[in-house]
């Protein structure tokens, strides 16, 4: 049996973060009628950090969260849990898209982390948080340049970074592929273990009166007279004043938020805890940066507390015809395979090495790639979804301008076009598999190609298209 295949061949399928002692009991769900002020739709970050907040804003607002499986469960719980300042997914995206708000929305950004880490402190939340910075890593010559190029102007504007040449990289993180890499130490960009980020707002928002029913699906919204909304659940009928849909990448009533995302499926392996020799072999364990290559199908890996790699990405993302997001999509030998492959390429000395778990979940990714905010029945039903890759920290921001949408403390921030441009609808099938398909190949070419793009590539970069989560 090859190597990467033998590797899998006792891990099992389910996040690293879930496989934990601390993972709470569902709470029971819906069992008759209810009514409150706010529902909000979504036990993931998104409608946590919603809840929070609005209490916060009003402590006595009497608000109601339900979550089909259990808090954490969707993409919440299963990314890498690199935590990430940005809003709009870097420079250029934003540039394009806000023209005029590049700044603001930086600010903007670097205040939501810093107040993300003030609420783990006030509330007591142990997510594991590690301010490691971001490092990229080039693995073809072409990065090397561009990384060079941007280290330049990033010293040149005064930011915190550090170069790392062939030699000092490799001596940071020991990898033959690896030939340049740029460490971005501003700000308080670093990972945390995702699942604990959410149980600790679950608690959070019980402790503030927030009831939640797990284990409750929605199933249909509808308007109830000029002033307020029904929500029909396995379990029974929920009355609200109001209602935010936290349910980013999964299927959701409001057809303005089906058009403007699609998901996308991800796919994240965990090894066994390293031994002392493997630790030693790439002396990651010393300087535990959090990783992504520079690359179009890029991946990002992270070393945990208890010695693990987790590695996700690459060649293994992928979007299903007409929005596949059924359970037949999520444990794919050959995905699990592709990514196993490729981190022996990456650590060749690693040889040996197991699998202890392997899992996926949904990126839901927008036009452009970064969230979508709205609100519809006059002002009754807002959402804030599509993060494409960058939900950790974002999800925050997202939940905030959710309520202050639907009334809770608005501020100027809702009038900026970040908020009110509304972002281009993807395609219909069978367009949209087949355009996403060529484009995923494309970028892979590219990859192997020094990064040099061709003219698929060139053309939708005309149109600000040409992105990858």
């Amino acid at each position: 049996m090859q190597q990467h295949i033998e590797a899998l061949s006792e891990s099992k399928y389910c996040p690293l973060w879930h496989d934990s002692e601390l993972k709470p009991e569902a709470l029971p769900a819906l069992s008759g009628d209810a009514s409150c002020e706010l529902l909000i739709v979504g036990g993931g970050f998104t409608g946590l950090w919603a809840a929070l907040q609005a209490k916060e804003r009003q402590p006595d607002a009497d608000i109601i969260l339900i979550e089909k499986t259990f808090v954490a469960d969707g993409a919440s719980g299963r990314n890498g849990g690199f935590l990430n300042s940005s809003l709009a997914h870097g420079e250029t995206n934003t540039d394009h898209h806000f023209p005029g708000e590049a700044d603001r929305l930086y600010e903007l950004g670097e205040k939501n982390i810093e107040e993300l880490l003030a609420t783990l402190e006030r509330y007591n939340i142990d997510a594991r948080y590690e301010k490691v910075g971001e490092t990229l890593v080039a693995t073809n010559w072409g990065s090397v340049d561009k990384l060079r190029a941007d280290y330049q102007e990033e010293k040149a504007a005064g930011k915190d970074v550090v170069w790392f040449d062939r030699d000092a990289m490799q001596a940071q993180v020991n990898s033959p592929t690896f030939l340049a890499g740029l460490w971005y130490r501003d700000g308080h960009n670093g990972i945390v273990d995702p699942a604990r980020l959410c149980w600790g707002l679950k608690r959070a928002i019980l402790d503030l009166g927030v009831r939640i029913f797990e284990n409750t699906a929605l199933d249909e919204v509808k308007p109830l007279g000029k002033n307020r909304m029904k929500a029909f659940c396995e379990g029974g009928i929920i009355e609200s004043d109001k209602i935010l849909m936290a349910t980013n990448g999964f299927y959701n009533k409001m057809y303005k938020v089906r058009r403007a995302i699609v998901p996308v499926w991800d796919y994240q392996l965990a090894t066994e805890p390293l031994t002392e020799a493997q630790l030693d072999s790439i002396g990651w364990h010393k300087t535990r940066h959090a990783l992504s290559n520079d690359a179009n199908m890029f991946h990002y890996y992270r070393i945990t507390q208890d010695n693990r790699i987790t590695w996700g990405g690459g060649g293994a993302v992928r979007y299903y015809f007409n929005r596949g997001t059924g359970p037949e999509c999520a444990d794919i030998p050959e995905r699990f395979e592709q990514l196993s492959h490729e981190f022996f390429q990456t650590f060749p000395q690693l040889k040996g090495v197991k699998f202890s778990h392997r899992w996926s979940g949904i990126i839901a990714t927008s036009t452009r790639f970064c969230m979508v905010p709205g609100v519809t029945y006059n002002g009754r039903v807002a959402w804030s979804v599509g993060y494409t890759g960058l939900g950790v920290g974002a999800t925050r921001f997202g939940a905030r301008i959710g309520i202050e949408l639907l009334g809770y403390q608005p501020s100027d921030i809702i009038k900026m076009k970040f908020v009110t441009k509304k972002p281009m609808a993807w395609v219909p099938e069978p367009m949209r598999w087949i355009g996403v398909r060529l484009t995923q190949l494309a970028l892979v070419k590219a990859d192997a190609n020094n990064g040099k793009r061709g003219l698929w590539l060139r053309l939708l970069d005309m149109m600000n298209l040409g992105f990858t989560c």
